[in-house]
């Protein structure tokens, strides 16, 4: 079994490193929030007063933070660069979803000093978390995929080397920016039927057992009151915030630019989550882009 430093135990990275002690291994948990903390450590985790006590030592480095200024002030440019304390032959997987540009920054800096970075975002919300069924999408060399499967498995089902480094952020972007679509139109599609007196539970049916089926249908349906267990059917509360993927549109939106890639479907819906979002609907569930329809 691994040491483990657990840096950003947020609603995904809490029960992600959870999952790592329930799999037998050992956990150091770091967090700006002592609640979160004291929540791992009542699973078994060990608290420890900063992000460079939970790296000394450590097999394995693994944070889930907000954003890539965050990363790469965490290893490289802060007050305490975690890269100057991780041990030689020790792995850093950052599960944040940031820049890849960012997450190839930090990777070749840990490469000049004989350190292993490589990234490692994940699909499948707070839900597949606390399960322990996300996805991962890791952007690192064959030797490093080796290396932290078994760990990421701990906490995922479905582990992916997408590629070299900074390419799991990159699948990360354009499966976001999917999503967003999805979501966007399945409410689009929802909100029409209802305006034209269809049971949203109903129409969910048709549109699943039709070409209109899709992930946000099967397992996160916006409309509140047709499935059980998830955001719509709890004020939108929980799950993945409009404000997050309103900040990985914006990450897709550079990666289109850096690529000349055309984007109008991401584009339309990116200007819909923003539009929500200026409505101070930021701190609900994405799936919530169901008002803006609603209440127009």
């Amino acid at each position: 079994m691994a040491t483990i430093g657990f840096i950003g135990l947020g609603n995904m990275g809490g029960p992600m490193a959870i999952n790592l002690l329930k799999a037998g291994h050992e956990v150091k948990a770091f967090d700006l929030s002592q609640a979160a903390v004291e929540h791992v450590v009542s699973e078994g985790g060990t608290a420890v007063a900063s992000a460079v006590e939970a790296a000394t030592g450590a097999d394995f480095v693994i944070s889930m933070l907000p954003a890539g200024v965050h990363v790469q002030g965490l290893y490289l440019t802060g007050e305490a660069p975690l890269l100057d304390v991780v041990s030689d032959n020790a792995l850093i997987i950052d599960s944040s979803t940031i820049d890849a540009a960012t997450a190839q920054r930090v990777s070749a800096a840990a490469t000049e000093r004989g350190l292993s970075f490589i990234d490692a975002p994940v699909s499948g919300g707070v839900g597949g978390a606390i399960a322990g069924t996300l996805a991962f999408m890791v952007g690192a060399t064959d030797e490093q995929f080796a290396k932290a499967k078994p760990i990421l498995e701990c906490m995922g089902k479905n582990i992916f080397h997408a590629g070299q480094s900074g390419a799991g952020q990159i699948a990360k972007a354009c499966n976001n920016m999917m999503l967003s679509i999805l979501m966007a139109g399945t409410s689009e599609a929802l909100n029409m039927g209802m305006k034209n007196g269809l049971d949203p539970a109903v129409l969910s049916e048709i549109m699943k057992q039709s070409s209109g089926n899709n992930w946000a249908l099967q397992v996160y349906n916006p409309v509140p009151g047709v499935m059980e267990g998830v955001p719509s059917s709890n004020n939108y509360q929980g799950g993945f915030q409009v404000d997050l993927m309103f900040k990985d549109l914006g990450l897709a939106m550079e990666l289109s630019q850096q690529s000349n890639s055309p984007v109008p479907m991401g584009s339309a819906a990116r200007s819909l989550f923003s539009l929500h979002k200026s409505k101070g609907n930021g701190g609900l569930d994405f799936s919530s882009i169901l008002k803006l329809y609603q209440d127009s």
